[in-house]
């Protein structure tokens, strides 16, 4: 399908004056937002928890996973946790931001789009039995 990077806006849920703007890669096959070590430095994350990570590669690495950051990405805004990698790597939005912000790829334009059936806001679907 081909990259597709977007500017996304985030800012510590602890420290609302630490904020940056970065262009991060959009990875439908990621789980969770990815942030270099330095910019989880810079924004003042704290350390919440450990978790293995397995890459495409099949390797497997504990990695420690910092919260809370605000992401706005396409005029949506949520929190989320964040997993450190190393310092200089590219920001990773995965698909965890995806799905709670209501935002799709659309593979015509290689684009980040608000779900067309909900473009005014997110949808959160709640299955009941």
């Amino acid at each position: 399908m081909g990259k597709v990077i977007e500017k996304v806006k985030l800012t510590s849920l602890f420290d609302p004056t630490k904020s940056v703007e970065v262009e991060a890669v959009i990875d439908t096959g990621a789980t969770m937002l990815v942030l270099p070590q330095n910019l989880v430095d810079e924004l003042g994350l704290r350390k919440i928890r450990d978790a293995k990570v397995k890459y495409a590669n099949n390797k497997v690495e504990p990695k420690w996973v910092y919260g809370a950051v605000t992401i706005e990405l396409k005029g949506r805004l949520g929190i989320f946790e964040a997993l450190a990698e190393e310092a200089g790597s590219q920001p990773l939005v995965g698909q965890i931001v995806l799905e709670a912000l209501d935002l799709v790829v659309d593979p015509r334009t290689k684009t980040l789009i608000p779900n067309p059936m909900s473009p005014e806001m997110p949808m959160v679907e709640i299955l009941t039995c």
